[in-house]
Protein backbone atom coordinates (compact mmCIF):
# COMPACT_ATOMS: atom_id res chain seq x y z
CA UNK A 1 0.00 0.00 0.00
CA UNK A 2 1.27 3.45 -0.60
CA UNK A 3 0.58 6.50 1.32
CA UNK A 4 0.21 9.90 -0.10
CA UNK A 5 0.19 12.64 2.88
CA UNK A 6 -0.36 16.30 2.07
CA UNK A 7 0.53 18.83 4.02
CA UNK A 8 -1.25 22.31 4.86
CA UNK A 9 -1.17 24.44 1.91
CA UNK A 10 0.13 27.91 2.13
CA UNK A 11 -1.97 31.27 1.39
CA UNK A 12 1.05 33.54 -0.33
CA UNK A 13 -1.56 36.80 -0.09
CA UNK A 14 -3.82 36.72 2.82
CA UNK A 15 -5.45 40.10 3.77
CA UNK A 16 -6.27 40.29 7.37
CA UNK A 17 -6.84 43.20 8.08
CA UNK A 18 -6.89 44.21 11.91
CA UNK A 19 -9.54 43.99 14.66
CA UNK A 20 -12.37 41.91 14.37
CA UNK A 21 -11.56 41.30 10.79
CA UNK A 22 -8.39 40.18 11.85
CA UNK A 23 -9.92 37.42 14.06
CA UNK A 24 -12.69 36.43 11.35
CA UNK A 25 -10.76 36.25 8.23
CA UNK A 26 -7.85 34.27 10.69
CA UNK A 27 -10.41 31.86 11.75
CA UNK A 28 -11.57 30.69 8.14
CA UNK A 29 -7.75 30.86 6.89
CA UNK A 30 -6.59 28.62 10.05
CA UNK A 31 -8.93 25.61 8.10
CA UNK A 32 -7.02 25.39 5.36
CA UNK A 33 -3.91 27.16 5.68
CA UNK A 34 -0.51 25.86 7.73
CA UNK A 35 1.10 29.66 7.06
CA UNK A 36 0.28 32.65 5.17
CA UNK A 37 2.59 35.48 3.74
CA UNK A 38 0.18 38.34 5.60
CA UNK A 39 -0.19 41.75 3.15
CA UNK A 40 0.49 44.96 5.01
CA UNK A 41 -1.97 47.32 3.53
CA UNK A 42 -3.58 48.13 6.56
CA UNK A 43 -4.05 51.96 7.65
CA UNK A 44 -1.66 53.08 8.37
CA UNK A 45 0.36 50.53 6.86
CA UNK A 46 2.55 48.11 8.09
CA UNK A 47 6.11 49.72 6.81
CA UNK A 48 8.51 49.06 9.80
CA UNK A 49 10.04 45.75 11.39
CA UNK A 50 8.71 47.14 14.79
CA UNK A 51 5.23 47.42 13.22
CA UNK A 52 5.69 44.04 11.64
CA UNK A 53 6.50 42.54 15.10
CA UNK A 54 3.58 43.91 16.57
CA UNK A 55 1.30 42.90 13.95
CA UNK A 56 2.60 39.58 14.41
CA UNK A 57 1.86 39.50 18.24
CA UNK A 58 -1.99 40.61 17.08
CA UNK A 59 -1.97 37.97 14.78
CA UNK A 60 -0.57 35.19 17.17
CA UNK A 61 -2.68 36.67 20.11
CA UNK A 62 -6.18 36.24 17.92
CA UNK A 63 -5.22 32.59 17.16
CA UNK A 64 -7.16 29.96 19.15
CA UNK A 65 -4.86 27.78 21.70
CA UNK A 66 -4.32 25.19 19.99
CA UNK A 67 -3.79 26.50 16.23
CA UNK A 68 -0.88 25.86 14.64
CA UNK A 69 -0.04 28.63 12.06
CA UNK A 70 2.97 30.54 11.14
CA UNK A 71 1.96 34.35 10.15
CA UNK A 72 4.98 35.21 7.55
CA UNK A 73 5.01 39.39 7.90
CA UNK A 74 5.24 41.79 4.79
CA UNK A 75 6.66 45.26 4.96
CA UNK A 76 4.74 47.72 2.63
CA UNK A 77 7.19 49.33 0.50
CA UNK A 78 6.99 53.26 0.15
CA UNK A 79 9.29 55.77 -1.53
CA UNK A 80 10.65 56.43 2.39
CA UNK A 81 11.18 52.79 3.41
CA UNK A 82 14.50 52.05 5.24
CA UNK A 83 16.84 50.23 4.19
CA UNK A 84 18.61 49.35 7.43
CA UNK A 85 15.35 48.29 8.92
CA UNK A 86 14.40 46.36 6.16
CA UNK A 87 17.80 44.68 5.87
CA UNK A 88 17.62 44.16 10.17
CA UNK A 89 14.13 43.26 9.79
CA UNK A 90 14.72 40.07 7.79
CA UNK A 91 17.81 38.95 9.00
CA UNK A 92 16.49 38.96 12.58
CA UNK A 93 12.74 39.00 12.02
CA UNK A 94 10.00 39.58 11.99
CA UNK A 95 10.42 40.54 8.26
CA UNK A 96 9.56 37.82 5.77
CA UNK A 97 9.14 39.75 2.29
CA UNK A 98 8.46 43.44 1.50
CA UNK A 99 5.09 43.94 -0.85
CA UNK A 100 5.15 46.75 -3.85
CA UNK A 101 1.69 48.48 -4.09
CA UNK A 102 1.75 50.92 -6.58
CA UNK A 103 0.08 54.54 -5.13
CA UNK A 104 -4.17 54.37 -5.83
CA UNK A 105 -3.96 50.75 -7.21
CA UNK A 106 -5.84 48.94 -4.54
CA UNK A 107 -7.39 49.26 -1.16
CA UNK A 108 -5.15 50.72 0.93
CA UNK A 109 -2.53 52.07 -1.29
CA UNK A 110 -2.27 55.37 -1.27
CA UNK A 111 1.26 55.27 0.33
CA UNK A 112 2.22 52.98 -2.57
CA UNK A 113 5.15 54.05 -4.97
CA UNK A 114 4.33 56.27 -7.43
CA UNK A 115 7.51 55.49 -9.71
CA UNK A 116 9.25 52.26 -9.31
CA UNK A 117 12.89 54.21 -10.01
CA UNK A 118 12.77 55.61 -6.50
CA UNK A 119 13.03 52.15 -4.85
CA UNK A 120 15.88 50.41 -7.01
CA UNK A 121 18.00 51.23 -3.89
CA UNK A 122 15.80 48.60 -1.69
CA UNK A 123 15.13 46.80 -4.60
CA UNK A 124 19.35 46.08 -5.30
CA UNK A 125 19.49 45.56 -0.92
CA UNK A 126 16.51 43.07 -1.02
CA UNK A 127 18.28 41.00 -4.28
CA UNK A 128 21.87 41.15 -2.12
CA UNK A 129 20.50 39.78 1.15
CA UNK A 130 17.57 37.42 -0.51
CA UNK A 131 14.68 38.99 0.23
CA UNK A 132 11.89 37.79 -1.56
CA UNK A 133 10.08 40.91 -3.17
CA UNK A 134 5.87 40.51 -3.35
CA UNK A 135 4.13 43.33 -6.40
CA UNK A 136 1.18 43.94 -7.21
CA UNK A 137 1.03 43.92 -10.41
CA UNK A 138 -1.72 47.06 -11.97
CA UNK A 139 -1.64 50.04 -13.25
CA UNK A 140 -3.42 52.93 -12.31
CA UNK A 141 -4.10 55.03 -15.58
CA UNK A 142 -7.62 56.01 -16.26
CA UNK A 143 -6.85 55.38 -19.93
CA UNK A 144 -6.00 51.95 -19.32
CA UNK A 145 -9.01 49.49 -19.55
CA UNK A 146 -9.48 47.73 -15.71
CA UNK A 147 -8.87 44.54 -17.53
CA UNK A 148 -5.47 45.39 -19.02
CA UNK A 149 -3.88 46.46 -15.69
CA UNK A 150 -1.72 43.50 -14.88
CA UNK A 151 -0.70 43.05 -18.14
CA UNK A 152 0.17 47.07 -19.39
CA UNK A 153 1.97 46.28 -16.01
CA UNK A 154 3.84 43.87 -16.78
CA UNK A 155 4.84 44.98 -20.45
CA UNK A 156 6.12 48.98 -19.03
CA UNK A 157 6.89 49.09 -15.28
CA UNK A 158 7.74 45.09 -14.25
CA UNK A 159 9.57 43.79 -17.87
CA UNK A 160 11.59 47.14 -18.31
CA UNK A 161 13.69 46.08 -14.79
CA UNK A 162 14.07 42.40 -14.69
CA UNK A 163 16.67 41.03 -16.37
CA UNK A 164 15.77 37.77 -15.72
CA UNK A 165 15.80 35.07 -18.98
CA UNK A 166 14.66 31.97 -19.40
CA UNK A 167 15.39 28.78 -21.62
CA UNK A 168 12.58 26.60 -22.92
CA UNK A 169 13.93 24.12 -25.77
CA UNK A 170 16.65 26.05 -26.76
CA UNK A 171 15.41 29.07 -27.01
CA UNK A 172 15.78 31.92 -24.34
CA UNK A 173 12.88 34.80 -23.89
CA UNK A 174 12.66 37.40 -21.49
CA UNK A 175 10.01 36.40 -18.32
CA UNK A 176 6.99 38.70 -19.00
CA UNK A 177 4.81 36.89 -16.64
Amino acid sequence: MIRLTLRRSDDWDLSLRDDDILASVLLLSLAHFGQATIMPNLVPPIVTSRQAGAYRDRILAALPEDASFVPLMTLYLTEGTDLLDVEVGFRAGPASAVKLYPADATTNSQSGVRGIEKVFPMLEKMAEIGMPFCIHCEVTEPEVDIFDREAVFVDTVFDPFVPIRWSVEGQTSRVSS
